[in-house]
């Protein structure tokens, strides 16, 4: 006899729900994104024994930069940016279109 799986009562919404019902989840989720995008080029660099200033060296940019480059809170990096950072750590960037 197969049995039903039962429901926990004193569950909630899921985070997600709970974001979009405070109208913040577009900007949650941009930040997350942002931060992920610094620590893969952080943990490339680590990789590549590379410092900012080499990075910077290998990119024909400064030091600064490639610091906001590398702050997840600087709203103006661009495609372009990021694919010659890539390119200077010997890596590409790969994006994604998925579901909503």
């Amino acid at each position: 006899m197969a049995t039903a799986k039962k429901t926990n009562p004193r569950r909630g919404s899921s985070f997600d729900s709970f974001l979009k019902e405070q109208g913040i989840y577009g900007n949650v989720v941009a930040q997350a994104e942002k931060e992920i995008l610094a620590w893969k080029l952080q943990s490339a660099m680590k990789e590549k024994k590379l410092t900012v200033s080499a990075l910077a060296r290998r990119m024909h940019t400064s030091r600064a930069a490639i610091n906001r480059i590398l702050d997840p809170s600087n709203p103006s990096i661009t495609l372009g940016t990021l694919e010659k950072a890539a390119l200077a750590l010997g890596k590409r960037w790969r994006f994604e279109l998925v579901d909503a």
